[in-house]
């Protein structure tokens, strides 16, 4: 099932990629959003997600190193401490069944490399992305087809 294809869900995407929008432009660096949707994606196995972010994150620039490494990012060298940082709130957000939230020292972590808006675009990301990664899990949307940016135009300006 295509959400989109619906009417209530074609509403509601349009809704939701205008928050994702509002994110895109927030003082979160775009590397580190684009690292964030791609590990929740990872930990959530959305498919579709992760066709879409990595695609998008190499037209960005990012590097095939850097996008191979995301699941392992402790045990490498190519991410930054403030990515680190991002990436360990996502996986303990993400995985909010598996623990009792999250870790007192994740969150210091996560405040001594952002400041208050980016912190804010932070939390709303990975909690967007999560609802993402739910909602086309759910209606089992495949990965495989996505091209970058080629929602770009699906938000009105």
């Amino acid at each position: 099932m295509n959400l989109m294809d619906t009417e209530i869900g074609g509403k509601f995407a349009k809704r939701f990629a205008g928050v994702s929008t509002l994110l895109d432009r927030s003082p979160l660096p775009r590397e580190i959003q684009g690292l964030v949707k791609i590990r929740a994606s990872q930990i959530n196995g959305c498919g579709f997600c992760l066709d879409m972010h990595t695609k998008d994150a190499v037209a960005a620039g990012e590097t095939p190193v850097r996008l191979a490494l995301v699941a392992a990012w402790r045990e490498t060298t190519v991410y930054t401490d403030a990515e680190r940082a991002a990436l360990a709130l996502t996986e303990e957000a993400t995985r909010l069944a598996d623990s009792t939230g999250l870790s007192d020292d994740t969150w210091a972590h996560a405040r001594k490399h952002f400041d208050d808006e980016q912190l804010a675009a932070l939390v709303c990301l990975v909690g967007l992305i999560n609802a993402a990664n739910r909602m086309n899990v759910i209606v089992g949307m495949p990965g495989g087809s996505y091209e970058a940016g080629m929602f770009a135009d699906f938000v009105e300006q």
